[in-house]
């Protein structure tokens, strides 16, 4: 009734004869916790609806503990059968309610816990001389367990460190060891591809990967560009191995060398998009394309211990614009320096601008200002030298 109701709301009509039954319905939702680093099944009994991304609270170990919901429905039950967990699992933990406030006030508080208690906890581990390392400590939404990831690689007798870090925190431990591919998930980062690791979104079943399938899609052997983050071979090696597997079928075997009067063709790479294969031959470095039909017809005749008068190569024509080079052409005397003439044009446009200018500026009348100096001297009284008495005056 509670689903016919809702879907009422969402505006789709729905009777209830068409309404899913209940018993048929899937009670499974699958829980993430960390951001996606780890997940797990819960069993959701009560047939609640709950969205994507919405946090539940759940039962713990001896306690409660809260999640996200990553995926309901029908997809829960491909994933559980993907993964090999049972639906009805007797053992499989139940979903309580929804978070409440006072739930998720609780679990931020511990969140923020787990970075000091790993900092921590990677000291006492240097103390006790233990040769493993530290990834990730997820503690419980009430505080009461606390679970530490770490990766070693010989077995690592911890004993001794349960007890120091029960004291410690004052919380049930838990030790889990994770392998390296599962330590870059939980790392997190960004790929070669540009995109964010598989391993930290969503990809948990790690297959072995060997330099075979690089082989296969005709990839250079390199160390430093086939290994990931995990220093491991990437995953994504064998995401097109199996295209590349189906589609090498229809080529001829053991058809890495080839006879011909020219010398031992061998065998370079073999182009599934075209269905050539490339050979070279001892002469030189040139690689010649043959087609499938062509290698088999000089097997034939390898066969019958004849050689081949030629490999007849396929002439490749591409599709890029080939820029066309330019022969050396005599040109002297036909050159012009166009830079030099248009700098003297303008030298030459300028000086005749210039007496143009003078020409239409008007005269500027010349007010003469007075000496100082002759003022001054008007202006002083006239003294008279005094003259010498003459001779027979009084």
């Amino acid at each position: 009734m509670e689903i016919v109701e809702l879907a009422n709301l969402m505006g789709v009509k729905v009777t209830e004869d068409a309404a899913p039954d209940p018993e048929s319905t899937c009670k499974v939702i699958e829980i993430s916790f960390n951001r996606g680093s780890r997940k797990d099944f819960y069993r959701n009994n009560t047939l609640q609806f709950f969205e994507k991304g919405e946090y539940v609270t759940l039962e713990g170990v001896s306690g409660f503990d809260v999640g996200e919901v990553s995926l309901t429905g029908e997809l829960v039950r491909l994933q559980m059968k993907k993964k090999g967990a049972e639906e009805f699992n007797p053992d499989m933990k139940k979903v309580l309610r929804r978070s409440t406030e006072k739930d998720l006030e609780l679990f931020r508080q511990n969140k923020a816990r787990e970075q000091d208690a790993l900092i921590r906890t990677r000291a006492i581990v240097r103390q006790f001389n233990l040769e493993m390392k530290l990834i990730e400590v997820e503690i419980q939404a009430d505080g009461k367990k606390a679970t530490f990831f770490y990766t070693a690689e010989d077995r690592v007798d911890f004993r001794e460190l349960i007890k120091v870090l029960a004291s410690e925190f004052k919380v049930k431990v838990e030790m889990r060891q994770i392998g390296i591919r599962q330590e870059a998930g939980k790392v997190g980062g960004i790929g070669s591809c540009g995109r964010e690791l598989c391993c930290a979104t969503w990809l948990t079943d790690f297959k072995s990967v060997t330099t075979t399938a690089a082989r296969y899609q005709n990839l250079s052997i390199n160390q430093t560009k086939l290994s990931g983050q995990c220093g491991r071979l990437k995953c994504c090696l064998n995401y097109e191995l199996d295209t590349y597997l189906d589609a090498l079928q229809h080529f001829p075997e053991n058809a890495d060398i080839l006879q011909t009067l020219k010398g031992t063709a061998t065998l370079i790479k073999k182009d599934i998009f075209r269905d050539l294969m490339w050979y070279i031959l001892p002469e030189g470095t040139k690689h010649y394309p043959l087609t499938i039909q062509r290698v088999k017809e000089i097997q034939s005749l390898n066969a019958r211990g004849e050689k081949a008068e030629e490999l007849q190569p396929v002439e490749l024509i591409s599709s890029k614009i080939t820029e066309v080079e330019h022969t050396f052409v005599d040109v002297v005397g036909q050159v012009s320096l166009r830079s030099l003439e248009k700098t003297s044009k303008r030298r030459r446009e300028k000086e005749m601008r210039q007496p143009e200018k003078k020409e239409m500026k008007p005269e500027k009348k010349e007010i003469k200002q007075p000496e100082k100096k002759n003022i001054e001297k008007q202006n002083r009284p006239q003294i008279q030298p005094r003259r010498p008495p003459q001779p027979g005056k009084k």
